[in-house]
């Protein structure tokens, strides 16, 4: 490791339970939880600290391959959630 670098660690920790998901399937929780995070952006703006556990919930769940995705299509105009 190069001289004055720091090493930065990050803790992962997954969404709590959530009683509308009750199935070991996370694919609706992780799909909602995106939702809401981009929701929650919208109405309080970039940043807000509110929104942060959202993302951190949807991080843990989704796929990277799925948020890409999603990101895309919101870019696009095509995301089939209700934003």
């Amino acid at each position: 490791m190069a001289e004055g670098v720091e090493k930065q660690s990050t803790e992962l920790e997954t969404a709590p339970a959530d009683y509308r998901f009750p199935t070991t399937n996370q694919t609706r929780h992780c799909f909602t939880r995106y939702i809401e995070y981009h929701r929650c952006i919208a109405a309080k703006g970039e940043g807000a600290p509110e929104c942060q556990k959202f993302a951190e919930y949807y991080r843990s769940l989704c796929p990277g391959e799925w948020i890409e995705r999603w990101n895309e299509q919101r870019e696009n105009g095509t995301f089939p959630g209700p934003l």
